[in-house]
């Protein structure tokens, strides 16, 4: 019952389901770039290079024999995986360093908030301090 009850804790923690909706939103927001990547991306890159299309890019290693299909290394998909990475990357990059930018934001008005005595509110309170003594 114990190991249950650390459970419970460790799943309601704010952390955890914070976790769970960054995966949810990090894998659509992955289909996302993929179809940019994919549809927008590459075909005009591919046109520019002189019609090429990257999903076709490939080795033969050894070709189709009877049934049996070509092996092939397919450095194009490799290409298109690379470039959704950088992708992916640069825009996880760029909400990191939004959200830092942000909390310094805050820290530093929540510093500023703080109200700080005058040398002479602190000379005031002391001899207050005194007097009561």
């Amino acid at each position: 019952m114990k190991i249950i009850e650390e459970f419970k804790q460790f799943a309601i923690r704010g952390s955890v389901v914070d976790l769970a909706v960054g995966v949810i939103v990090g894998g659509a927001f992955g289909k996302i770039v993929t179809s940019f990547v994919n549809d927008i991306l590459m075909p005009p890159l591919g046109l520019l290079l002189g019609g090429v299309n990257f999903a076709d890019l490939r080795v033969i290693l050894k070709g189709a024999n009877g049934d049996n299909p070509a092996i092939t290394l397919n450095y194009g998909n490799f290409i298109q995986t690379t470039v959704d990475f950088l992708i992916i990357a640069f825009f996880v990059f760029l909400m990191v360093k939004g959200m830092t930018i942000l909390r310094r934001r805050n820290h530093k008005a929540e510093e500023n908030s703080e109200v700080k005595d005058t040398k002479s509110e602190q000379l005031l309170t002391e001899i207050r301090d005194l007097l009561k003594k």
